[in-house]
């Protein structure tokens, strides 16, 4: 078996997914033999984490399970899973949600998408059609959402969504420990840090599904926090932008 460094780690925050973790991991693995995943699970109460610890053993050495002691945040989770895809020595990193909003299918073009830039992110705004799946109301809150971190961070991409690759080869650990946030905040705030230093940033369309099976964990409260924090990070972005600059610059 190829070695962690030639090898793309998938890693995914679960809480509450026992009835998706198990198709969700057969249909990854069928997108080829050179993809691992890291499931990051916040003790979840319905079992998922001891169903994922069986999964793991099934598919060894292809699946981890990190196992935290409660829950502490969506943006938590994904830190802890890019701080073990560094640890591990990995060059190459996707992240994705474990509801099946973001189709596996799409992972072989994410890759791909990826000569030659340092991030590339699965948009729901490249075409009309990707958020038809989705509830007029959460159509409204993304869009929102959307335009609120274009227009404060004068960033033309879509910084919301889980749904990325990293290249850790070039995207130094440094970039992440500048992320703040342990919520739902974590996905704009990390990717306008790289964004800030320079790193090259592409995007591809993608059409993302309505959840079938669990309950949403985003809550109300949830967004009012990301709203204040995205306020923070736009007067930060003129009064203290030396806060988000990583040691070492991207490309010179």
């Amino acid at each position: 078996m190829s070695t962690a460094s030639e090898r793309t780690l998938i890693m995914i925050p679960t809480y509450n997914e026992r009835r998706n973790v198990g198709p969700l991991l057969a249909q990854i693995l069928e997108q080829g033999t050179d993809f691992d995943v890291l499931f990051v699970d916040d003790n979840s109460p319905d079992g998922t984490g001891e169903l994922l610890d069986d999964l793991a053993k099934e598919h060894a050495p292809r699946i981890h399970v990190l196992h935290r002691a409660g829950r502490q945040g969506v943006g938590s989770a994904h830190q802890a899973g890019i701080h073990w895809a560094y640890s591990e020595g990995y060059r190459n990193l996707i992240t994705m949600d474990s509801d099946f909003a973001h189709p596996p299918s799409y992972l072989p073009a994410l890759r791909a998408a990826a000569a030659g830039y340092d991030v590339v992110v699965g948009s729901r705004y490249l075409k009309e059609d990707s958020l038809d799946d989705w509830t007029p109301f959460r159509k409204i809150l993304t869009r929102v959402g959307h335009f609120l971190t274009v227009t404060l961070l004068r960033m033309p991409y879509d910084a919301t969504g889980a749904f990325r690759y990293y290249r850790l080869s070039t995207v130094p650990a440094g970039a992440f420990e500048l992320v703040r946030s342990t919520g739902y905040s974590f996905f704009f705030e990390s990717l306008y840090i790289l964004n800030a230093n320079g790193f090259r940033i592409a995007q591809i369309p993608i059409h993302v599904l309505n959840r079938t099976a669990g309950e949403s964990k985003m809550r109300t409260r949830d967004v009012a926090t990301s709203v204040r924090f995205l306020l923070t990070l736009c007067a930060e972005k003129y009064l203290r932008p030396a806060r988000h600059r990583v040691s070492a610059p991207a490309h010179d």
